[in-house]
C-alpha cells in the first residue's frame, strides 16, 4: 500500500459509497450524499433497510466462513468505506490469524484505508489493494503478494456488481477470480434486484445525480454467477434470510427485501 494516497475527493457528486455509509448510520459523506441518500430514501423506503442488512449479512458470512468453514484469508473485493463490524474485524475475532485483503480504487475509501490497517491483530494481516474491480488479473497479482493461492480464500463480492459496466463484465470478473483460487474456496456475494419497483426508480433516480450508475439484475442473473459452485444452506436467498439465527426473533422473521445473495463453494 503507498504512503501517500493523495485522494482526488469529489464533494459536489454524491457517491455510492458515502450514500452507502449514511445508510447505515456511518460519519464519512457530505452534504451532497446526504441529500442524494435522503432523496433516495424517499423513493424506496427500503433501502435503508437494505444497508443495515448487508452488514448483518457480511457478519453472519465471514463469521461462518471463520468459524465453520475454517477459511483463514479473505480477498474483500470492492469493500467500500469501513464502518462497524468490517470483514478483518470479524475473521479475526474468530481467527487472529486471518489475512484479509480489501480491494477499491475509491480516492475516500482508500483515504481511510489506514484506519482499517491499525486495528488489526499482531498474529494477522490486514491490507488494501487500490483496483479497478473491472481489472481482476490486476487485484490477483497484488493479492498474491499476501495471500497464499495454494490455501482456501473467501472470495467477497458485497453489494458491488451492479457498478459493473454490463452483465458479461459482471461474469467475467467473478469468474476469472474464482478460476484462480483453489479447491475448498468460497465466493460470498449478493446484490440487488429488479424485484422492487422502488429500488429500480431509484438507481435510476441516482444515475441521474452524475454518480455513476448502479444497475439492478433479475434474480436470476445474479443466482447464475454461482454455477459450478457449492451453494451453503440455505442457499441463494434474500439477504435477511441467510443463515437466520431461529433464536432471534426478529431476524428470523425478517421479510425478504430486494437484495439476493448466497455464499458456495469451489468444490
Amino acid at each position: 500500500m503507498p504512503d501517500d494516497f493523495s485522494p482526488v475527493i469529489r464533494t459536489d457528486i454524491p457517491h455510492s459509497a458515502r450514500i452507502w455509509n449514511y445508510w447505515m448510520g456511518g460519519k464519512d459523506h457530505f452534504d451532497v450524499d446526504r441529500i442524494a441518500g435522503d432523496a433516495g430514501a424517499e423513493v424506496d423506503p427500503d433501502i435503508v433497510t437494505m444497508a443495515v442488512q448487508s452488514r448483518q449479512f457480511l457478519v453472519r458470512a465471514v463469521r461462518y466462513l471463520a468459524a465453520e468453514a475454517g477459511i483463514r484469508q479473505f480477498l474483500d473485493i470492492g469493500t467500500g468505506l469501513p464502518t462497524m463490524q468490517n470483514t478483518h474485524e470479524v475473521a479475526q475475532s474468530v481467527a487472529q490469524d486471518s489475512k484479509i485483503v480489501y480491494v477499491d480504487n475509491d480516492p475516500m475509501v482508500l483515504a481511510h484505508a489506514r484506519a482499517l490497517l491499525i486495528n488489526t491483530t499482531p498474529e494477522g494481516v490486514t491490507t488494501y489493494v487500490d483496483c479497478d474491480y473491472h481489472q481482476p488479473e490486476q487485484i490477483l497479482a497484488d493479492a498474491r503478494n499476501v495471500l497464499n493461492f495454494n490455501q482456501p480464500i473467501g472470495v467477497m463480492f458485497m453489494g458491488v456488481l451492479g457498478h459493473a459496466r454490463t452483465y458479461d463484465d459482471m461474469r467475467r470478473i467473478v469468474s476469472t477470480v474464482m478460476d484462480a483460487v483453489p479447491s475448498g474456496s468460497y465466493l460470498t456475494l449478493w446484490d440487488g434486484t429488479i424485484d422492487s419497483e422502488a429500488y429500480v426508480a431509484l438507481c435510476e433516480n441516482y444515475a441521474k445525480t452524475g454518480g455513476v450508475p448502479y444497475i439492478p439484475r433479475p434474480r436470476e442473473e445474479i443466482r447464475a454467477v454461482f454455477e459450478g459452485l457449492e451453494l451453503v444452506s440455505p442457499g441463494f436467498v434474500s439477504i435477511t434470510q441467510w443463515w437466520a439465527d431461529e433464536d432471534d426473533a426478529e431476524l428470523s422473521e425478517a421479510r425478504p427485501i430486494s437484495a439476493y445473495g448466497a455464499v458456495a463453494r469451489k468444490p
